[in-house]
């Protein structure tokens, strides 16, 4: 079985997280010809995967654990949380893992900030990819977290090849 990678990606809302994820996925997919998994997590309940009325909604609706499949895609909806190991065990096989979010799961992490730093992300952090708009002299910035450019997808890429678990 070859080698899986894991890496994490967190820090506020409108970061662009989702962005770099997109840029990364697709170039993992495309360049490298990587099987890419990738877990959302979403803490205020706000994603809307389903409409109201249909029948999958309906499934759903029931409490069931529901799977839509069609000639392109299969779609798993779950009533229940799933921990890490529960999440990989549904994807059949990929060389990357992308997570967004879910700051405490014991993978490295990438933090996305512009314009501002939480400090409170610190402890949770191995690597910062931000665009410059940062002024890090105002920050009581750890040592050992690598700065990445967030507009330099390569590189981040580079990065996750050397770091993720």
């Amino acid at each position: 079985m070859k080698k899986r990678l894991a890496v994490a990606f967190t820090g506020p809302s409108n970061s662009g997280k989702t962005t770099l994820i997109l840029k990364i996925a697709r170039k993992l997919i495309h360049d490298y010809k990587k099987e890419v998994a990738i877990i959302k997590h979403d803490p205020k309940d706000k994603a809307r995967f389903d409409v109201e009325g249909k029948d999958s909604y309906k499934f759903s609706d029931t409490g069931a654990e529901v799977i839509v499949t069609s000639p392109n895609r299969t779609t798993y909806f779950s009533q229940k949380h799933k921990d890490l190991d529960e999440m990989i065990r549904l994807f059949d096989k990929f060389d990357i893992l992308l997570v967004e979010g879910l700051k405490n799961l014991p993978l490295p992490r990438i933090s996305v900030f512009r314009d501002s730093l939480d400090p409170a992300y610190f402890p949770y952090m191995d690597a910062l990819a931000t665009d410059g708009s940062i002024y890090m002299s105002r920050y009581d910035f750890p040592k050992d977290v690598a700065i990445l450019n967030l507009n330099n997808c390569e590189y981040v890429i580079e990065w996750i090849f050397k770091n993720a678990k």
